[in-house]
């Protein structure tokens, strides 16, 4: 195992706590508010109106090559800068993974192999939707007689959100749908099954997400 240092419109339905198919839907239809909601440094550098391409043929060549084992949620995709140039964005998303020690590896093989084969800038992003505070990988880190590399990116614990629910169900970012439900989700996971679900009073804007929680007895 290499060394690794990490630091702790429509509607969506699923009939297990799977919570992939969702993501990756919402991914594709709302890439501006996921940005706008999570990383709003980047979103506020990205010329929305020239549109973006969804690059799935070249992310999955990328992860043949890797080899680590079953991909979560990974989107690859084209976007152009306000400045004119474009520029590559990797939006990985972890939403069930049990803790892994190389969480942030894969993400650095990733960034690199997409920066050889392609030549392209690349920018990473994690959000993790698991239920432990202290889990929150960020970095990779390997050093050896001299010879050091830091690799950082930016990640969003979806947990944090818990204490921001007012503010959630008022915003009309499509995401902010995405996030309550995934939150009701691990709520109450521990009761029988159950649906839960979010409506907007705009549905053009926000999506209506339905998810079933089956019965852990």
């Amino acid at each position: 195992m290499p060394p690794v240092s990490g630091e702790g419109g429509g509607t969506l339905t699923t009939t297990s706590i799977d919570f992939d198919s969702p993501w990756k839907e919402a991914l594709e239809e709302y890439l501006e508010g996921f940005f706008a909601l999570f990383f709003p440094r980047a979103h506020a550098e990205i010329d929305w109106a020239r549109g973006v391409t969804f690059l799935d043929k070249e992310l999955q060549q990328v992860v043949r090559d890797a080899d680590l084992g079953r991909q979560i949620v990974d989107k690859l995709v084209q976007v152009w800068r306000r400045d004119g140039v474009d520029a590559w964005v990797l939006a990985h998303i972890e939403v069930q993974s049990q803790e892994e020690a190389i969480f942030a590896h894969r993400m650095f093989v990733y960034y690199y192999r997409l920066l050889d084969r392609y030549a392209r800038q690349v920018a990473s992003f994690a959000v993790l939707g698991d239920e432990r505070p202290g889990w929150r990988p960020s970095r990779y880190e390997t050093a050896l007689w001299g010879c050091e590399l830091r690799f950082t990116y930016p990640i969003v614990k979806l947990r944090d959100y818990r204490t921001q629910r007012a503010e959630l169900e008022a915003s009309d970012n499509p995401f902010a749908t995405v996030v309550l439900a995934h939150l009701a989700v691990q709520d109450t996971r521990r009761f029988g099954q159950r649906s839960i679900s979010w409506s907007s009073a705009r549905p053009s804007s926000r999506p209506s997400m339905i998810y079933s929680v089956p019965d852990n007895g």
